[in-house]
């Protein structure tokens, strides 16, 4: 059984230059692992706290002065470091020793423990066959809270390569898509600076109506069909539109207003009129019923809780009674560990609930969660499209293919 023998936390910076928490994990004196904590920008309310009262160097005093209590303990158990973690912190959202403590122990454990017993993470996680790639779900343009002023009022318009037969073919249309959508910006603004959001997607000043022209003629230009080479998706991220006092979704940059029901009838005319494949957030993180009502009128999309869920699994229960996602985002730091991120999994996986791995907007250039998206079987891999931090997840799902352990692996999950 490996063992850890040296562990040690510092204070590193994320993608957005905002001070993280990174600890390196030593197994057996000789393995080493590392990991760093992602945070985001749309935050859900019941999301882990990344630091107790904001202070990263708050969480890592209180880390290093309980490190030796991971001593001896068996990386390869994510139940161990959770239990562990939890005699310390054993409040909710970890606010007493922060989620980003917890998020980046528990994934560097695992790093460390893969190494020790020469085996890729999704292999520890997920000891059996089948394996499955995901597909990548990636962000091409964007605006709310991912963008600046001038930007739409919708966070995300993602593409899926859905005809893809290969990883290396789904990733080479997502890039094509993100260069030509940059060219069919600029031949309509002669000004644009190819201004780019948190995610790498392009951040041009368009209203939501404009953005989605300009990607239907990108997916023209580039000879792509809706529906057969690729699909659209949306994060609407509505939590962070919906003005709790008024009871209404504000999209401020386009100067429209709608009450619940418009916001539903606007989330199913999205869903028709461009044949949406996957829809996030469509309403505010406790509105259950609006969820339910748009995934029953929408079968075929993957109607995805993000904000409503907090890859919390008492929250995915409620949505699967309610019926009200058919698809769910798992952000291993919104809920904290690695462990209580694989428990939301296999509830997700009972409820028939399809799995969506995620990175955040302020990322670390870490590339584990390729590693848990194919130990969740997860349908989607949500980690942009360009940038470093976003490459590095999806170099690793390249990489793996080399691997012998998944030889016969099927290369992308059914669309």
């Amino acid at each position: 059984m490996p063992s850890i023998t040296a562990i040690k936390g510092r204070i590193v910076y994320n993608s957005r230059g905002s001070k993280t928490i990174e600890i390196d994990v030593i197994t057996d004196k000789k393995f080493f692992g590392r990991a760093s904590a992602p945070s985001g920008a749309s935050v859900g309310k019941q999301e882990a706290q990344s630091f107790p009262d904001d202070n990263p160097k708050k969480a890592l005093e209180l880390f290093t002065t309980n490190s030796k209590k991971f001593i001896g303990l068996d990386p390869a158990d994510p139940k161990i470091i959770f239990d562990v973690l939890r005699s310390i912190d054993n409040t909710e959202r970890y606010t007493k020793i922060g989620g980003a403590i917890a998020y980046a122990l528990s994934i560097a454990a695992i790093d460390s423990a893969a190494k020790s017993l020469d085996v890729p993470i999704f292999k520890l996680l997920k000891p059996r066959k089948p394996y499955k790639f995901p597909f990548p779900l990636g962000n091409i343009l964007g605006g709310g809270a991912h963008a600046g002023p001038g930007t739409p009022d919708i966070q995300e318009f993602l593409v899926c390569p859905i005809g893809a037969e290969s990883i290396i073919e789904a990733l080479e249309i997502n890039f094509e898509m993100h260069k030509e959508l940059g060219k069919v910006i600029e031949s309509i603004d002669k000004r644009f600076t190819y201004g780019r959001g948190d995610e790498g997607a392009w951040a041009p000043n368009v209203n939501n109506d404009q953005a989605l022209e300009l990607i239907d003629k990108a997916i023209k230009n580039c000879g792509f069909s809706l529906g057969k080479e690729i699909s659209l998706g949306i994060d609407l991220a509505s939590s962070s539109l919906w003005n709790e006092k008024k009871k209404e979704y504000g999209y401020v940059r386009q100067g429209i207003k709608r009450n619940t029901q418009e916001q539903i009838d606007f989330a199913n005319d999205l869903i028709k009129k461009y044949n949406l494949i996957y829809l996030e957030d469509p309403v505010h993180e406790e509105d259950f019923e609006s969820m339910a009502a748009i995934t029953k009128r929408n079968p075929k999309c993957l109607v995805t809780g993000d904000d409503i869920l907090v890859t919390n699994t008492s929250r995915v229960k409620e949505a699967a009674r309610s019926k009200s996602c058919s698809g769910a985002i798992l952000k291993v730091n919104q809920t904290g560990t690695l462990y209580d991120s694989m428990k939301f999994a296999d509830a997700c996986t009972i409820n028939n609930i399809k799995i969506i791995t995620s990175h955040r907007s302020g990322e670390s250039s870490d590339a584990h969660i390729a590693h848990i998206a194919i130990a969740t079987d997860s349908k989607m891999l949500k980690s942009g499209v360009i940038g470093g931090e976003r490459i590095a997840k999806l170099n690793e799902l390249l990489r793996l293919r080399e691997y012998d352990l998944i030889e016969g692996m099927a290369d992308l999950s059914t669309a």
